[in-house]
């Protein structure tokens, strides 16, 4: 087996002086770490299953943020987001959806998304991992696999929403040309293609979706519906002829939130043979019986859709970063906080415990499993035999 290397992101460049430098969050010992009490047989198992398995984070932004959130926007639109490599190379996984900085277009112009921020972030995304021997750009399941065997990592390029392409179906070829393997149709709020879930009323897919729907069929781009809102979802599962993801989301039947899903989602999406991955970023997959959000929560909204939808039909896309989360969502006022007055009871976090960045997830999702009496070939599904079932069919 090959024992791949990393370095920091822009290893060609000099810092400071051909592009600008921030202080950054550390990628590991930021938060305490999450305390378990497993045997040594338990933990032997839970090192094993993360060694031997393929695992993969449905969603994830593997990148370092400033470790003062008020760089945040400067260092967004620096065009140099570094990556997490040496936490990446701790965390187990080989591979991670991971979706760029389309989402945060917003901030950069008066406009919103644009088009050129995309293609200015993917590319330079995709010279750097282009310099690390550790890493695979993903665009087929042949690529995860094989970075499973040499020790990598894979990377599948994603995007939260096909918003910057506007009313332009040929971008989407032009995407996944670039390497782009899977999309989100709407970012909470509407667009082009359909209503958001932010919005106050729900149009659904619009014809333009339709056929955005159908090109990505076409080409074998998975399609993700996480910030549709609830009949966008519908209409894109009715419509879709490969299954869907739902790359980061939970229940609402746990936590009553728009940011969740409803049953008639759920089900539908099992029903295709879709995938739902459980969301864990601060606030999101809260749950009564665990108000103060954490591990526990989330593994609450994971029991849940086990239930409801069948195992084969649920993972996990963290949707976690090296910095500051909450942080993050006050920062770009992503929304998260807006409706908390009409929540129930909860306790605000500063972070979400067990599950604050990349490199801790996996070992604590398996741990959880394993202390709760799951077996091997259960956790093999969810870790990311479920996700690679459907990449198998969409991909091809």
């Amino acid at each position: 087996m090959k024992t791949a290397t990393f370095q920091k992101s822009f290893p060609w460049k000099t810092e400071g002086k051909e592009y600008p430098s921030f202080e950054l969050a550390p990628q590991f010992g930021r938060v305490p770490e999450y305390s378990w009490d497993l045997s040594d047989m338990q933990r032997q198992r839970v090192q094993r299953l993360l060694r031997e398995e393929i695992v993969v984070s449905l969603h994830d932004h593997p990148h370092e943020y400033p470790a003062d959130m008020s760089d945040l926007i400067p260092y967004v639109r620096s065009a140099h987001t570094r990556t997490g490599y040496e936490g990446l190379r701790a965390s187990g996984m080989t591979a991670v959806f991971d979706n760029l900085l389309d989402g945060y277009g917003c901030v950069c112009s008066s406009a919103g998304w644009k088009w050129e921020e995309l293609i200015m972030d993917l590319g330079m995304r995709l010279c750097d991992f282009s310099k690390q021997d550790y890493v695979t750009v993903a665009r087929n399941t042949s690529d995860i696999r094989a970075a499973h065997e040499q020790g990598g990592l894979a990377i599948v390029l994603s995007l939260e929403a096909s918003t910057a392409i506007e009313n332009e179906v040929d971008r989407i070829d032009m995407l996944y040309g670039f390497g782009v393997r899977q999309m989100g149709l709407v970012y909470s709020e509407s667009n082009n293609l359909g209503s958001g879930l932010r919005e106050r009323g729900d149009g659904g897919l619009s014809r333009f979706g339709e056929r955005c729907v159908k090109r990505m069929n076409d080409l074998g781009m998975v399609i993700d519906i996480s910030h549709s809102s609830d009949r966008t979802c519908l209409d894109a599962i009715r419509l879709s002829t490969d299954p869907l993801l739902i790359t980061h989301a939970g229940a609402r039947g746990v936590w009553p939130t728009r940011r969740m899903k409803p049953d008639e989602v759920l089900t539908a999406c099992a029903e295709r043979g879709g995938v739902l991955g459980i969301e864990a970023a601060p606030h999101t997959t809260v749950s009564r019986a665990h108000p103060k959000h954490s591990l526990e929560s989330v593994m609450d909204h994971f029991t849940y859709c086990v239930d409801l939808m069948g195992i084969e039909h649920v993972s996990f896309g963290p949707d976690t970063l090296y910095g500051d989360h909450v942080g993050l969502h006050h920062a770009f006022d992503l929304g998260v906080h807006e409706d908390m007055a009409t929540w129930p009871d909860f306790e605000p976090v500063d972070y979400v415990a067990g599950l604050e960045n990349p490199t801790e997830n996996f070992f604590n999702i398996i741990a959880w499993l394993v202390t709760h009496d799951y077996s091997d070939a259960e956790i093999r599904m969810v870790i990311g035999g479920n996700t690679m079932r459907v990449l198998d069919q969409v991909w091809g």
